[in-house]
C-alpha cells in the first residue's frame, strides 16, 4: 500500500488556533495570524482538546492518495461520511489479470495451502473476467465476478475533526488490518505537518480509557506503540 499527502491546508497548526483565538478574544480577523502563534498555539490547541471544542479543526483539510488499497477496505474507508472520495472506476477502467493486483491477508500469505486456495481462485475469476470482456460484455457488468480483493486507487479528503475520529477508530487493535496500516500511514504524514493538531491522535486506550465495547485487552502503551 502507498499512502501519499497530496495537499492539505497551509499552516493548519496556526489556523486552528487563529480560529479559536476569535471565540475568546476581542481581536479582529486581520490580527489572528500576527505574531503570537508560534507561543500560544501549542497550549491553546490542548486546551481545545481538553475542552472538547473541536470545531476549529474544521477548518483544515488534508488529502490523501492512496494506491494499493482492496475494495474490502475502500468499503469501510467510504462509511466516514464527513470525509471526500475519488476511486478509480471499474466501469471505466479494466483490471489487467497480475497477481500483484490482488491484496492478499497476511493470514492467508503465511499459510502455503491456504494461499493456494486463495490465488487459484483469484485467477480463475480473473481470467473469467478477462474473457467476458473478450466477448464484448460491458467492463461494468463483467466486474461483478472480481473479486473483493481487488486492488484499488483513491483519492480521500478529510479535515482534522473527522481525521481525529478516523484514527481513534482504526488505530485500535480491533480495526481490520488494512485499514489499520492505512490509519498508521495517514497518521505519520499529518503529524509531519501538523504536529500539534495530531499531537493527541490516535485511539481512545492511550490516552488511559477504552471506548470499545469489547476491549481488546491489550492496550497501547502510547503513541509509539502504535
Amino acid at each position: 500500500m502507498n499512502v501519499i499527502l497530496l495537499a492539505h491546508t497551509p499552516e493548519p497548526d496556526a489556523l486552528v488556533a487563529a480560529a479559536a483565538r476569535i471565540c475568546y478574544r476581542d481581536i479582529t480577523a486581520q490580527e489572528l495570524l500576527q505574531g503570537e502563534e508560534n507561543n500560544l498555539s501549542r497550549k491553546l490547541i490542548a486546551e481545545l482538546f481538553r475542552s472538547g471544542h473541536m470545531s476549529t479543526f474544521e477548518h483544515v483539510s488534508f488529502t490523501f492518495g492512496i494506491d494499493g488499497l482492496s475494495r474490502v477496505a475502500s468499503h469501510q474507508l467510504v462509511r466516514h461520511r464527513v470525509a471526500s472520495f475519488s476511486q478509480q472506476s471499474q466501469r471505466y477502467v479494466k483490471m489487467s489479470g497480475e497477481e500483484e493486483n490482488m491484496i492478499i491477508p497476511p493470514i492467508i500469505q503465511a499459510n502455503s495451502e491456504a494461499l493456494r486456495i486463495f490465488q487459484n481462485a483469484a485467477k480463475t475469476s480473473q481470467e473469467s473476467y478477462k474473457l467476458l470482456v473478450d466477448m464484448g460484455i460491458p467492463k461494468e457488468d463483467a466486474r461483478f465476478i472480481l473479486p473483493h480483493g481487488y486492488s484499488t486507487r483513491l483519492v480521500m479528503t478529510m479535515n482534522a475533526r473527522e481525521l481525529h475520529h478516523f484514527f481513534s477508530l482504526r488505530l485500535c487493535r480491533r480495526a481490520q488490518w488494512e485499514i489499520h496500516e492505512l490509519a498508521r500511514k495517514m497518521l505519520i504524514l499529518c503529524r509531519e505537518k501538523a504536529p500539534v493538531l495530531f499531537d493527541r491522535a490516535g485511539p481512545s486506550c492511550i490516552f488511559g480509557r477504552c471506548e470499545e465495547a469489547r476491549t481488546c485487552g491489550n492496550p497501547y502503551k502510547d503513541m509509539e506503540d502504535l
